[in-house]
């Protein structure tokens, strides 16, 4: 068994391809795995993830002129697609440049993923799941039982604090990083300043903002020696970048402060018992924001972190369920009863018509691919229309009017190709549209491609009727 793999993202996006790699080397034993990569990025990491054949992306071209069994694009990037079309293998997913330059997408969960760009607001499925769920058996996903966060027994107080993220909206300011530290060390911690080189500057602005209260490393330590001093911490406060994935697939707890736009559900820790931290607003975990100041950024108090890191490196984090961290939520990672990655509320109160209809299009689309049946969303819908029945009414009234707009445009008398289409639906039901529009997209805006849609909806309106046979 042959399997070749592009994974030709950031540091971040290749951790998150690990828990693939390790499933891939289970399902197919004795595969011969082989990664096409960033080598600033594989060459530290390699040592830390399962055991594969990395490849520089210069050598793409020798190396997809082999044949496989398998390739697998996880790549967003145009030369990805290009040689993921050049590999010959009888099984691919993922993005694909065909003949003729045509682009197509392959697998079910891989188009899924790409129709949340710009429409992930309901999006419940993380990446790692993601990056697997069309060529490993979900049942395989569910056995994998991750290693608890280490407890380390020595009690010297060091928490790590990473500074940077790949955007600035992404993370804290100056001003925030310094008043944290300071609460951190009020508490009897030692914060810790990490950062790489575009953070030096940063992190002597918040070791002075602080009065010297944290030590500060940033832009002095690669990855390799990154993920060794990683090991030394009780916990890594964290935006969402890559070294927070580092941390948590080495077994570091995490503390990671979910702001800008990003959402946890894609893109948090992975493993279970880390902890995420939200601002209690409505429009987080947007694909991206036009607001200043940003709600969610504004939502984090330092002293309030502070309190709730401190509980976490005393082991005392069940004593945080319930409290009021005002002004933001608490998430502990999990997995829900597919097997596949959870948030599970700790503190706060998350908006019910977030986590109702998150829920409902997560078993919906689990049920579009196999992975659920229909008295999956059917239950989750009840408990919606239940608490939430405005909505539901809502709901109701556009999908018929969703169903004439695809009967329209399969006649001939539409034209369901605008991206107006889906876009001009409210957004309690975009998840579908949009996931709509990319599929009818990937099929041409054939005949055939507009009637499976026609199907989809009708799954959508069997579910959220008043019987799930």
């Amino acid at each position: 068994m042959r399997i070749l793999v592009f994974q030709m993202q950031r540091m971040g996006d290749l951790i998150l391809s690990f828990p693939l790699f390790l499933w891939l080397g289970r399902a197919y034993p004795g595969a011969a795995i082989r990664v096409v990569g960033e080598p600033g990025f594989f060459g530290p990491l390699s040592v830390l993830g399962p055991t594969v054949d990395y490849v520089g992306w210069d050598g793409g071209d020798r190396v997809a002129a082999q044949e496989y069994d398998m390739v697998i694009n996880l790549s967003h990037r145009p030369e990805a697609a290009e040689l993921a079309g050049k590999a010959a293998a009888p099984r691919k997913a993922g993005l694909v440049m065909e003949e003729g330059g045509v682009l197509r997408m392959h697998g079910d969960w891989q188009l899924y993923r790409a129709s949340l760009v710009r429409n992930n607001r309901h999006n419940r499925f993380h990446w790692a799941d993601l990056n697997a769920l069309d060529v490993i058996p979900l049942a395989m996903i569910a056995a994998t039982r991750w290693d608890a966060p280490r407890q380390l027994e020595r009690h010297d107080g060091r928490v790590g604090v990473f500074l940077g993220a790949s955007q600035p909206e992404k993370r804290p300011d100056a001003a925030f990083w310094g008043t944290l530290a300071r609460e951190l060390a009020r508490r009897g911690l030692k914060p810790v300043l990490l950062g790489g080189p575009a953070e030096r500057e940063l992190g002597r602005e918040v070791k002075r903002l602080c009065g010297g209260a944290a030590l500060e490393y940033c832009g002095r330590l690669g990855l390799a020696e990154l993920a060794k001093v990683l090991q030394t911490f009780h916990l890594l406060i964290t935006p969402d970048t890559g070294p927070m994935h580092l941390a948590a697939w080495t077994g570091c707890r995490v503390l990671n402060l979910s702001m800008g736009p990003v959402n946890p559900w894609e893109t948090g820790p992975y493993q279970p018992g880390h902890f995420v931290l939200r601002g209690a607003v409505s429009c987080r975990g947007c694909w991206e924001c036009s607001r200043s100041p940003m709600p969610c950024r504004a939502a984090f108090d330092p002293a309030r972190v502070a309190y709730a890191a401190w509980r976490m490196v005393r082991g005392e984090s069940q004593r945080l369920a319930g409290t009021g961290l005002s002004g933001m939520d608490l998430f502990q990672v999990g997995r829900d009863g597919r097997g596949v990655y959870r948030l599970e509320a700790v503190s706060g109160r998350p908006p019910l018509a977030e986590e109702a209809l998150g829920r409902f299009w997560s078993e919906m689309f689990g049920h579009f691919f196999g992975v659920g049946d229909m008295s999956r969303p059917h239950k989750a819908w009840e408990e919606l229309a239940r608490s939430l029945p405005r909505l539901a009414a809502a709901f109701a009234r556009t999908l018929p009017r969703l169903g004439g707009f695809l009967r329209a445009g399969i006649s001939g008398r539409g034209d369901f190709s605008d991206e107006s289409f889906w876009a001009g639906f409210p957004p309690f039901v975009r998840p579908l549209t949009g996931y709509l529009h990319i599929f009818l997209q990937n099929g041409d805006f054939s005949r055939q491609a507009g009637r499976t849609c026609l199907e989809r909806v009708s799954q959508v309106a069997q579910a959220t009727s008043g019987t799930s046979d």
